[in-house]
């Protein structure tokens, strides 16, 4: 069931990219208004259980005020896409995967940098340098500016 006003992120194996804009669009939506509960989370279409974010993502999400230090992953499943309105993924593999494995929830799948209108992926900084990292995080940050309307108006 469809939990009201959730989002979930998805990138690769829910290191970097997802854990990422979880936080940041978990600040937004928490500084637009405290008070409401907002339901956002992350996953990976080819991880597992329990891994951390990684050093340079949990760094560059601390430099930003921001604590992704706990952060475990979680592989996508049939039982938690469906919590979700909205399902925003890093890269169109990831949308193309899970509207053909999970049909049911397909146009609840985008392309982050479609909510700002645009088809453009968020390249996985994995096993790239703290400023690949640096970079990841402020395009994630560009994206989900953009796409705020677009995001608030589908959750």
């Amino acid at each position: 069931m469809v939990e009201t006003k959730s989002v979930l992120f998805v990138c690769t194996a829910n290191q970097c990219r997802s854990p990422m804009a979880e936080a940041i669009l978990r600040r937004y939506l928490n500084n637009m208004d405290p008070n409401e509960e907002w339901i956002v989370e992350s996953a990976g279409t080819w991880t597992q259980e329990g891994f951390p974010a990684t050093p340079f993502g949990v760094k560059v999400m601390a430099e930003s005020g921001l604590d992704t230090s706990k952060h475990k992953s979680q592989p996508i499943s049939n039982d938690l896409l469906q919590r979700f309105s909205l399902i925003l993924t890093m890269e169109s593999g990831h949308k193309e995967a899970i509207q053909i494995e999970f049909p049911h929830v397909a146009n609840r799948v985008y392309l982050l940098s479609e909510m700002a209108g645009e088809i453009v992926p968020v390249l996985d900084p994995i096993g790239g340098t703290y400023d690949e990292y640096v970079q990841t995080a402020k395009e994630i940050d560009t994206w989900i500016i953009k796409g705020l309307p677009k995001i608030l108006e589908l959750i």
